[in-house]
This record gives structure tokens, sequence and C-alpha cells, in this order.
């Protein structure tokens, strides 16, 4: 069925929660993992540019995402399931969890939703919720 399977994480709770089902979820049909974690790009103003370096903050971003990834990796390989970890820059968290499973191959996203309702998800967006409406790869939401 599944062969290649993107998990996304952001080192939550959920996501953890999310990426320990994908495990299970992917030994149960002998498939590999692939755990992606994003830095989101903030641009500020072109004013503030000028004033504000933002490398170190960027590298801290990077450190974080990679982070976030190998730990998926490490849960995914104590269970013995082959997961290879990768993170990068994105300027929309959603359209970098697209393009990583296409990049990658992947034909299933496994990820977890807050499940934000009403005023909440409509001020705070749905990263899950553009996912599933742009995504052209099956997505299994987590809940």
């Amino acid at each position: 069925m599944y062969q290649r399977i993107l998990v996304p994480t952001d080192g939550s709770e959920l996501s953890t929660r999310a990426a320990d089902a994908a495990i299970a979820l992917a030994r149960s049909l002998g498939a590999r993992l692939l755990a992606w974690s994003s830095a989101e790009v903030y641009s500020l103003p072109f004013a503030e540019q000028v004033y504000v370096d933002q490398t170190l903050y960027v590298e801290q971003a990077m450190k974080e995402a990679a982070a976030h990834a190998q730990a998926v990796a490490a849960r995914a390989t104590a269970a013995g399931v082959p997961c290879e970890a990768f993170s990068g820059m994105a300027d929309s968290i959603w359209q970098g969890i697209i393009d990583a499973a296409g990049e990658h191959g992947c034909d299933l996203i496994f990820m977890a939703s807050h499940g934000r309702r009403g005023v909440a998800a409509l001020l705070l967006g749905s990263e899950t919720q553009k996912v599933l409406t742009h995504s052209k790869i099956p997505v299994l939401v987590y809940r």
C-alpha cells in the first residue's frame, strides 16, 4: 500500500504522538518513514532588514528543526522502522510539507492536527487544512 511516509514534526507533544502513530503504521505496512521539520522564514520589512541581522535566528531555527526531525528518526529506529530525518527552510510550512513529500517520492503524508475550530482556526489558520486542500498526495490526519 504505502511505502514512503512523510511525517512532518514541529516537536510538539501532539506532533510526537502523531509520529508514534506513523511509526506503528509504517511498521505494520513495512514502509519507510521520512521525518521532516522546517524552520519557517519570517521576512522583516525592508527598513528593518537594514538593522537586524537574522543570521543567528536562522541558524538556531535550523538547529531546532533538525533536532525535531532527528528525534522522530530516533523513535522510529528504536521501533525497528527505517527512517530518514531531514529539515529545511520554508516560506510557508504547508507548502514545505507538500514540496518535501514530492521531492522525496512519498506516497502518504501522515500529520497531526491541533483541531482548532471557530475563531481560533480562522485567526491562526491551519497548516493541516492547507496541506489537505493543496496536496495531490494522500494525507492522513492524526488527532
